[in-house]
């Protein structure tokens, strides 16, 4: 019994096994240039940056410190932010897409941003 067992070991173990992993390619791939950059910072905390890639992508944002009342209505200082960046998708087409956040959360508005419609009451 103890040399069936073996046996079936000794076959199971000599069954050659798949290699599946798959053989990774590396490529370089050349950095985008940054073709403008402008940035700026108030001692008071409000800044605003832009900048613009070789490819056509854009970024802008500015801050503003905002004080807000909390749940607990203690007033607290949050960073206002405004912005917007810009690339171009796939088809060609450029693609913006305006941002805000605040006390609210993060909201975004662009052409590939789906909206929800207002729920009836």
């Amino acid at each position: 019994m103890i040399a069936v067992a073996l046996t079936l070991v000794a076959v199971a173990s000599a069954v050659p096994v798949a290699d599946t992993r798959e053989e990774v390619r590396r490529v370089y791939v050349e950095p985008i240039k940054i073709v403008r950059s402008e940035s700026s910072q108030q001692p008071a905390g409000d800044y605003v940056f832009s900048f613009e890639t070789a490819n056509g992508i854009t970024r802008e944002e500015n801050g503003q410190l905002k004080e807000v009342l909390d749940e607990e209505n203690k007033p607290q200082t949050v960073v206002a932010v405004r912005g917007a960046y810009s690339y171009t998708d796939n088809d060609g087409k450029i693609e913006t897409i305006n941002y805000y956040a605040d006390e609210t959360g993060f909201h975004a508005e662009g052409p590939s941003i789906p909206t929800v419609a207002p729920s009836r009451r």
